[in-house]
C-alpha cells in the first residue's frame, strides 16, 4: 500500500519537476545570451552540462521514465533489425530508377495526347 502512496507522491510532483526542467532550459537559453561575448568552447560546455542536468531532472518523472524506457527498446529493436546488403540496395535502387522513368514516358505521352486532342478540338 505504501508503494500506490508513493508512486501517487511522484506523480503529484512531477509538474515541479518539469517546472525545474524548463527553468534549467530558460537559464541555458539566457546565459548563452548574456555571456555572448565569452568563449563559445565555454558557452557550448555550459549548455550541454545545463542540458545533462535537464534530462537527468526529466528522466525522474513518469513520462521521462516511459520516454527512456521506449528508447531503450528502440535502441534494442534497432540491433535486431536486418539490414540490406550493398548489393540488395543497389538492385532496389535501380529497380526504382527505371519505374520512375516508365512512369514518367508514360505521363508524358498521355500529356501529349491530352493536349493533342484539346488543341484539335479547341483548333
Amino acid at each position: 500500500m505504501s508503494t500506490n502512496t508513493e508512486t501517487t507522491a511522484g506523480s503529484t510532483l512531477d509538474w515541479l519537476k518539469w517546472l525545474v526542467v524548463a527553468a534549467l532550459l530558460a537559464g541555458g537559453v539566457y546565459g548563452n545570451w548574456y555571456y555572448q561575448d565569452e568563449s563559445l568552447l565555454i558557452r557550448v560546455i555550459a549548455l550541454l552540462a545545463g542540458a545533462v542536468v535537464a534530462v537527468l531532472v526529466a528522466v525522474q518523472t513518469e513520462r521521462g521514465r516511459s520516454t527512456w524506457n521506449l528508447l531503450k527498446e528502440s535502441r534494442s529493436e534497432i540491433r535486431r533489425v536486418v539490414w540490406p546488403t550493398n548489393q540488395e540496395t543497389t538492385q532496389t535502387t535501380l529497380v526504382v530508377l527505371v519505374l520512375v522513368v516508365i512512369f514518367a514516358l508514360i505521363l508524358w505521352g498521355l500529356d501529349s495526347l491530352l493536349s493533342w486532342g484539346v488543341s484539335s478540338v479547341i483548333g
